[in-house]
């Protein structure tokens, strides 16, 4: 082999290699820059409720301050004081969102049932009209709502809460567990069918495990509403059944806002919906993409 042929394998080698080399340093670019892309929205998002809880260990003098301080001393009364009043509060919030998700599945899964894995007539007339309830203003119809826990006594009580905010998650649960249970292989069902299984069995022993995950995120989903809404909750209740959002409200008063109160209270508020997003984050991230690839 000759001088010259050698020159131009070697050429020829160390432009493949280079070619290669393009590709692979571009990619390794690129995913760095993706991370760090995702590192500063993540913060973004994130600086608002560290500086929240940041503002919850200070003084309120320290709090409202213009330019804020970043160096002081910090103290654990607001989140003392937080604990000790909001007691009541995350009481009725824990109950109310607890019941009202577990009657919002109880009904939403034979629903999702019927409209998906054993279609009625009509089925899309049915998840239209589910769906169109979300479509009235709270407000155009807090009046009527009123007037009818007002005749039943249920002013001012759990119940009506518990109730309301069933029906305010049941569409969105409906919709959401419908979509999960599509991706069920019906095979299995019509063999658990010609066995002669029942259906509550049918959907306990094999429909509930195939979408728990997806059972997971919709619970996740209707407790987190349940858990914020205020506008409900401020009217149809006043200290026997007041919720979370109605005892920070208590902080705005005449003589101004307490912001290190504030803060503490709104802090303590946030973790109950942490530790649910963090207990179930596995199947959470499983149900939010069931169905998104075919």
């Amino acid at each position: 082999m000759s001088a010259s042929t050698l020159t131009r394998t070697a050429r020829t080698a160390a432009a493949g290699r280079t070619a290669r080399r393009g590709p692979i340093t571009r990619r390794a670019l690129t995913r760095v820059l993706l991370g760090l892309l995702t590192w500063v929205i993540v913060l973004v998002f994130f600086l608002p409720v560290a500086w929240m809880m940041l503002t919850g260990f200070k003084q309120e003098s320290e709090a409202a301050t213009t330019p804020p301080h970043f160096v002081f001393h910090p103290t654990l009364a607001q989140y003392q004081s937080a604990i000790s009043k909001a007691g009541p509060y995350l009481t009725h919030s824990v109950i109310i969102t607890a019941v009202s998700t577990l009657i919002v599945l109880a009904l939403a899964l034979p629903a999702a049932y019927a409209l998906s894995i054993a279609p009625v007539r009509k089925w899309r007339d049915a998840l239209f009209f589910f769906i169109s309830t979300k479509m009235l203003p709270i407000a155009g119809a807090i009046i009527p709502l009123y007037v009818i826990a007002r005749e039943l006594h249920l002013i001012d009580t759990l119940p009506v809460l518990i109730i309301l905010y069933a029906a305010m998650n049941l569409p969105i649960a409906v919709w959401m567990l419908r979509s999960f249970m599509l991706e069920v292989p019906v095979a299995i069902l019509e063999a658990a069918h010609v066995d002669g299984t029942p259906f509550l069995r049918q959907l306990r022993s094999i429909v509930m495990p195939l979408i728990a995950p997806g059972m997971a995120a919709t619970a996740l989903i209707c407790f987190i509403f349940a858990w914020n809404e205020f506008f409900l909750a401020v009217n149809l209740t006043t200290t026997n059944a007041g919720t979370v959002p109605v005892y920070l409200v208590s902080f705005q008063t005449g003589e101004g806002q307490f912001w290190a109160h504030l803060c503490a209270g709104a802090t303590l508020a946030c973790l109950p919906v942490l530790i649910a997003g963090w207990v179930a984050q596995d199947k959470l991230v499983r149900g939010l993409t069931m169905g998104a690839v075919k």
